[in-house]
């Protein structure tokens, strides 16, 4: 699905739509500061805010030097790939720019082969729900390019996805914290 012009489009830092397991999102390198900010001035959204980054295996999370414990280990296995994004610890000062002076990160890990391909080639994508903030977020590729028009490089239409966005929980001491409930229910 996804072309060789997206993967070099990505690379270079630019913005693109696409479809994920959940919602459209807008995704960028999530190693890509500048980028990374692009997408803060282009949602206008609260800078203290992290996004969620979409990563092609586990293995990805040592490029953000994540480490996860044998409990963390049975949670990921439990819930990924899957419409779970699960917050982990991340202290490094070299990550401000993504954890926003939480020290911590989301990472989903989407159930969806061609999506996650796509990481694989790419690494590892901040992806947000596709709309300004607090505006309802965009179904179709029409509502999109009615928001950001030529203000995204790629858009990637898979119809209309109406779906709940991925279900949030913090791993914390091998505790699990329901933080929003999404498309998959946890009890």
């Amino acid at each position: 699905m996804f072309n060789q012009n997206l993967i070099k489009s990505l690379k270079k830092g630019e913005l693109s739509v696409l479809p994920t397991d959940t919602l459209y999102g807008i995704h960028t390198l999530a190693l890509n500061k500048k980028s990374v900010e692009n997408v803060y001035k282009l949602r206008n959204r609260a800078r203290k805010k992290p996004f969620i980054i979409l990563i092609g295996s586990i293995n990805q999370l040592k490029l953000f030097k994540i480490k996860i414990d044998k409990k963390t280990n049975q949670i990921f296995k439990k819930y990924w790939p899957g419409k779970v994004s699960i917050i982990l610890p991340c202290p490094n000062r070299e990550f401000e720019y993504l954890h926003r002076g939480t020290n911590s990160l989301a990472f989903r890990f989407p159930n969806k082969k061609d999506l996650t391909k796509l990481l694989m080639k790419t690494g590892p994508l901040v992806s947000t729900s596709v709309n300004p903030e607090r505006m309802p977020y965009a179904k179709t590729i029409k509502e999109a390019k009615e928001y950001f028009g030529e203000k995204i490089k790629y858009y990637f239409d898979q119809g209309k996805i109406d779906s709940l966005p991925s279900t949030v929980i913090k791993i914390q001491n091998g505790i699990i914290k329901i933080l929003r409930q999404g498309e998959v229910i946890i009890e």
